[in-house]
């Protein structure tokens, strides 16, 4: 059986050119620091500028440790459903129905006939 080559091209460019005689670009190397202490180096292209804080391979952000570290970014208040529900309703109309639900559920559970939030129709025969 004759082992043939399939010749073809790859999608992209590619170059053909050797990299012998091509300097490499300078770089700067910025040191980094985790709250745990590990320390590692992220490499810049000379003259980019260094982030302040940077995520490391273990998933923890470290701060810069050769120059200078930025401020960190104070991001807006979330709004929980809490603050959405407090905007609507004042505590004495929650309170209010707090207590309408609770005696509902209590004659539900005494078996009494109390009103009903959900009410299901009636089995049919």
């Amino acid at each position: 059986m004759a082992h043939h080559r399939l010749k073809g091209s790859r999608l992209g460019t590619i170059s053909y050119e050797t990299d012998r005689n091509i300097p490499p670009q300078p770089r700067q190397i910025a040191r980094y620091r985790t709250a745990d202490g590990a320390e590692f180096d992220v490499p810049f292209a000379d003259g980019a500028e260094a982030p302040g804080r940077w995520q490391c391979r273990n998933g923890m952000e470290g701060s810069l440790l050769n120059g200078v570290a930025e401020e960190p970014k104070k991001g807006k208040h979330v709004r929980t459903p809490w603050d959405m529900l407090r905007e609507r309703r004042t505590i004495e109309e929650l309170d209010e129905l707090l207590a309408e639900r609770l005696a509902i559920i209590g004659a539900r559970r005494r078996g009494g006939d109390g009103p009903r939030a959900h009410s299901r129709p009636a089995d049919r025969d």
